[in-house]
């Protein structure tokens, strides 16, 4: 059962029991029990993802994990549907894996849904093409949106060629070739039980959950299991990139190769997030500065761990401003980056990001499917059985001097990369962040 209670301090504890198991077929299973939960959530990660993507079928991981309940050797998708709505039930796949709910006292009716599109996914060619176009419209009108470009270039400029520089969903060209033979092949080739880890939250008897996982997907191919490499990407340094486009407003993303999730400073640094750009409101500094004081835009923000992961994520600010202060919001961005690094947080202002993260923690816990999230995620990064007792103790311990250490180790405000979206040229975006730079 999950217990809330407040220590000295008002630092929360988050129990989230936890029992694992090995699958007879090699998969992982992780169980959290929750006596009373009225919802049971299960979430189905297979290791590779978009990694997996042969070259020139970009999207191909996605789209498999995408149409996985279009239908089964047992039903097709209609029945999938039938099933699964009289029980508030709900499955969506993506590059990643599966995520589901229903309501608790159905929670083998969705297991055995689940082992379906694990085990019998067809892809059948109407409803892939269907499913296909609609992902073919998105992409058609992602190709104009200078907010989407203006992220994409960012990440490009970050990663280089590798595939983390690339959108998991993939481009209109590739996602126009590949066909259900590619879906049927990557889900026979990258969906086996070695590289496969279920989560289940709710009100369950985890040894129940288990001999009804062993049943149902008996015969599962175990495959290989998938053995990472390290990534080679691009030094940080400053680089920039322009997506020319007729618009009134200017979508600036600026930042630089970031950190893992492993990352021994995460928790300081998750604080730091929320002094610069992550707080709540007008808080953060970044908001409060350049939105509220200089009036730059309405959205801006900024953050190192958000996507942090087992690999590096990035340092990114973002902000939508008018041409004319592309400039000035480039600049506030490294002014605010490197004030960081150069002077001591304020005590009240270092209270209220961590007053704040320390107020929302438990509220994260609320949700069935956030449990099992953390599940998958604990199991994924290696995170030890006391980490969510850890964790907020640690935002609670975080002094204005952990913050400043870790700015100055983690924040590179002299090899950042910018990419511009709107009616700035290559050039001029070079000389802006050149500019800024020099200040």
């Amino acid at each position: 059962m999950t217990g809330l209670r407040r220590k000295r301090h008002a630092v929360p504890v988050v129990e989230l029991p936890v029992e694992r198991f090995d699958l007879a077929c090699g998969a992982k299973l992780v169980v959290s029990p929750r006596a009373g939960a009225p919802i049971a959530a299960v979430e189905v990660h297979m290791r590779g993802g978009p990694s997996m993507d042969p070259a020139g079928l970009e999207g191909l991981a996605f789209l498999t994990g995408g149409l996985l309940d279009q239908g089964t050797k047992s039903h097709d998708d209609r029945a999938l549907a039938e099933l699964l709505e009289p029980a508030g039930g709900a499955v969506a796949g993506d590059a990643s894996g599966i995520h589901a709910t229903i309501v608790n006292g159905e929670w083998k009716l969705l297991l055995s849904v689940i082992a379906e599109l694990l085990t019998e996914a067809t892809f059948p060619k109407a409803q892939v093409e269907r499913q296909k176009g609609r992902l073919l419209h998105r992409l058609s009108v992602e190709r104009d949106e200078p907010r989407v470009q203006g992220g994409l270039g960012l990440r490009r400029l970050v990663y280089g060629e590798h595939w983390l520089g690339r959108p998991a969903y993939g481009t209109y060209e590739s996602v126009q070739r590949i066909q259900p033979k590619h879906l049927r092949a990557q889900h026979a080739k990258n969906w086996v039980a070695s590289r496969c880890l279920i989560a289940v939250s709710g009100d369950v008897d985890a040894r129940a959950v288990k001999r009804f996982l062993d049943k149902a997907l008996r015969g599962w191919d175990a495959g290989i299991p998938l053995r990472p490499t390290p990534p080679e990407l691009p030094k940080r340094a400053n680089r920039t990139a322009a997506f020319k486009a007729d618009r009134q407003q200017v979508h600036v993303h600026l930042g630089h190769l970031g950190i893992r999730r492993a990352d021994p400073d995460y928790a300081t640094l998750v604080v730091m997030d929320h002094v610069l750009g992550m707080g709540p409101g007008f808080t953060n500094r970044l908001s409060r500065i350049l939105r509220d004081e200089q009036g730059l835009a309405y959205t801006v923000s900024g953050s190192i761990t958000s996507s942090a992961g087992l690999m590096p994520g990035m340092f990114n600010a973002y902000i939508g401003t008018s041409p004319e202060q592309v400039e000035v919001a480039v600049r506030g961005f490294l002014r605010e980056m490197r004030r960081l690094q150069d002077e001591l947080v304020p005590r009240d202002e270092l209270d209220v990001a961590r007053d704040y993260l320390l107020g929302s923690f438990p509220r994260e816990f609320e949700r069935a499917a956030r449990r099992a999230g953390y599940l998958v995620t604990a199991e994924v990064f290696g995170l030890s059985d006391d980490h969510l007792r850890e964790l907020p103790q640690a935002f609670a311990a975080v002094t204005p001097e952990d913050v400043q250490r870790v700015a100055r180790r983690h924040l590179f405000p002299d090899a950042c990369c910018l990419s511009i979206a709107g009616p700035i040229s290559a050039k001029e975006a070079r000389e802006v962040l050149s500019r800024a730079r020099a200040e």
